[in-house]
């Protein structure tokens, strides 16, 4: 299968460090979903920018954290369209507040989107991207938080460093298979994430003295898909300016 056919699909690609990972992977010429939860207009305008710029795309939308729902849009898709070989496994949400306060809803709802959210959708694509015998790539991003941890974060911290770990796992499973299986851990990125927090606080804790670019985390994630980057696997890399 030539690269220019391969199908690859990104989840909450409607916006910031997704829609940056899409718009590179396609400009490499894979056939680029854009996933999306509730952002369909959004979506649409990200396939938009990437047919403007000659690459391929197409919106899929679903709710990650809807197990159900998740599996019957993949199902369709893979129906339709044929296996991916390549999945990022993007889309997550931010609950924060200190451990001691943080109630049961915002625990839940953050697990249920970031942690199970990579199960219900890498999981299903696994076993079609095995039988494409043609390699593949996936990349999950994890975060700065998973890594080190964040005071009021806990449970986001927890769902990131989960991501690591299945990650890792998944690589030595697949590794037999071509398959590299890789976690990118950004820090402060000029995201949606992060606007209204303290500037100066953050930059004081980054030894660049900035905070990162979308840019700079999707080209990460495209040379993860290159074939460069074929003998790296089960690895975590962070894009945080020097944190530690």
């Amino acid at each position: 299968m030539s690269e220019s056919k391969r199908r690859v699909l990104v989840t909450g690609a409607s916006r910031g460090i997704g829609r940056g990972i899409a718009e590179q992977l396609a400009a490499d010429g894979f056939d680029v979903t854009v996933h999306f939860g509730r952002r369909a207009e959004a979506a649409q305008e990200v396939c938009a920018a990437i047919e403007g710029a000659g690459g391929n795309a197409r919106a899929l939308g679903f709710d990650v954290g809807d197990r159900d729902a998740t599996q019957s849009a993949l199902a369709a898709d893979l129906e339709q369209h044929g296996a991916y070989w390549g999945v990022v496994s993007n889309a997550g949400i931010s609950d924060d507040a200190p451990f001691a306060s943080m109630g049961p809803e915002a625990w839940d709802r953050v697990v249920r989107t970031n942690l199970d959210g990579f199960y219900n959708v890498v999981q299903p694509l696994v076993m079609p991207m095995v039988r494409l015998r043609d390699g593949g790539r996936i990349v999950v991003l994890s975060s700065v938080s998973g890594v080190g941890g964040n005071a009021g974060q806990v449970n986001y911290a927890a769902t990131k460093a989960g991501l690591i770990g299945a990650a890792k796992s998944l690589a030595q499973e697949l590794a037999k298979r071509k398959i590299t299986v890789n976690a990118v851990a950004p820090g402060f990125i000029a995201t949606e994430m992060i606007e209204g927090l303290p500037t100066e606080d953050i930059t004081a804790r980054i030894p660049l003295r900035r905070v990162g670019t979308v840019g700079e985390v999707a080209s990460l994630v495209r040379y993860l898909f290159s074939d460069g980057a074929a003998y790296i696997t089960a690895q975590t890399i962070s894009v945080n300016g020097g944190m530690v």
